[in-house]
């Protein structure tokens, strides 16, 4: 036992949500073996993204192949094993969409829109309590009726977790459902100890990384358990409201409204890069980052935004014994394609010291609406407006006739990626053809 006290969180006081999350399964890689007309849980199948290169990225595996060849979704094209019925297929983020969109338009049957909270494209939280009277079910059923639902439409897997909130849903999902042979787990408010604090790895539990977990441990925290029975108010002063949030998760506590949309006080809109190669030319990566700086001034123009910070991360390759570097600049409300390029480059000639760059982010902060054009000392009115002509001019040639139309020459150089990146989705092949 920690401290003086022991905490004590009446869950009588606590409400009960009814929660399932509901996980599909290797989502990209059963939505192609189903598409094929194989068993997503009995084939071999690998989501390759650049799969041409011998970097591409597994961007989803079946569970036959994590089990058999041990394949993980940062495993790397040159890094999996050769196996005889191993299938590597192109990613296809248009038609997950369009399966994601199916899933969710079934819960729309049972439950309200506001009982809905899509976590992710193949993972959603729903909301039950209402739905359990009118229809007669317990969550247990809805989650029976949902995975049967689900196989007859779309014969996608699923797992789910069920809890008393959107907490215990999740942990049940994460450390309880894979172990069960009907894939779904209940995981209560008096499951507690029997449960959350039995969780194995504590980077298993959510909020968790291990960064986190090297903090906990420096306090003499080494499980859930431990984390449960610390000082709730001892560990604010080390770690603050966080810290706090963390022991009330122990216990299996968890306010949150499914209904309650998050709002960020201070958005920012970016765009991040997995490189296909090490990159070490440097005129290379000048214009992957030209490309990318006005690919998201771009993106801030048609919000009719202004970014008055901008910031640049760049990473290296595993095997690069540099960790890579993370700068930011305030600069001058602006949304110019030229300004925002210079700004990167600016950061980029600063603070790079060689190394082989494997991954690129650039990021437009403090933004704000774009209600007047920025002058400035070093350039004539007349060259900054032609510049804001020039920018209005590209983005409606691009909206009209796509990214192909007008590009920059640098753009058919070695190492650019804005022409293959341009008839992406979500950073991914959106059709069959892979890259086109």
């Amino acid at each position: 036992m920690f401290g003086d006290t022991e905490q004590y969180f009446d869950y009588q006081e606590e409400k009960v949500d009814e929660i399932l999350c509901i996980d599909m399964k290797s989502f990209y890689a059963s939505v192609e073996c189903v598409e094929r007309g194989w068993d997503p849980m009995a084939t071999l199948l690998v989501v390759m993204s650049g799969g041409d290169s011998p970097g591409g990225l597994a961007l989803a595996s079946s569970p036959m192949a994590k089990e058999v060849l041990g394949i993980s979704n940062v495993t790397r094209n040159f890094e999996i094993p050769y196996h005889k019925d191993l299938k590597l297929v192109p990613p296809r983020m248009n038609l997950y969409i369009k399966k994601n969109m199916e899933i969710n338009n079934i819960f729309k049957r049972y439950v309200a829109e506001e009982d809905i909270l899509i976590y992710s494209i193949d993972e959603t939280f729903v909301r039950v309590k209402a739905s359990c009277k009118l229809f007669n079910m317990t969550p247990y059923q809805f989650a029976e009726t949902f995975k049967r639902v689900i196989k007859e439409e779309t014969k996608l897997p699923c797992t789910i977790g069920i809890g008393d909130n959107m907490l215990l849903s999740k942990l049940a999902l994460d450390n309880g459902a894979k172990h069960t042979s009907n894939m779904i787990a209940t995981w209560r408010y008096q499951d507690v100890p029997e449960t959350v604090w039995k969780i194995k790895n504590m980077t298993d539990f959510w909020g968790i990384n291990r960064r986190t977990e090297k903090r906990l441990n420096n306090k003499g925290i080494y499980s859930i358990y431990d984390l449960a029975h610390y000082d709730f108010f001892r560990i604010k002063e080390s770690m603050g409201i966080i810290g706090q949030q963390l022991v009330a998760h122990a216990w299996g506590i968890d306010r949150t409204d499914i209904s309650e949309r998050y709002q960020p006080k201070s958005k920012s809109i970016g765009n991040n890069q997995v490189l296909l190669k090490d990159y070490v030319n440097v005129n290379e990566t000048r214009i992957v980052l030209r490309e990318m700086a006005e690919q998201v001034a771009t993106r801030i123009r048609k919000r009719h935004l202004q970014t008055g910070c901008v910031h640049l991360s760049i990473a290296y390759s595993k095997n690069d014994m540099a960790s890579g570097f993370s700068r930011q600049i305030t600069v001058p409300k602006t949304n110019s394609s030229k300004e925002l390029a210079g700004h990167c480059l600016y950061l980029f000639n600063k603070f790079y010291t060689g190394g082989a760059i494997r991954h690129i982010g650039i990021n437009y902060s403090k933004l704000t609406p774009d209600t007047s054009l920025q002058l400035n000392l070093f350039e004539s009115a007349d060259d900054t407006v032609n510049d804001y002509c020039l920018d209005e001019t590209i983005d409606q040639i691009r909206s009209q006739y796509g990214f192909d139309a007008i590009y920059h020459a640098s753009s058919k150089l070695e190492g650019a990626t804005a022409i293959n990146r341009s008839h992406l989705v979500g950073g991914h092949a959106g059709g069959m053809d892979g890259l086109t």
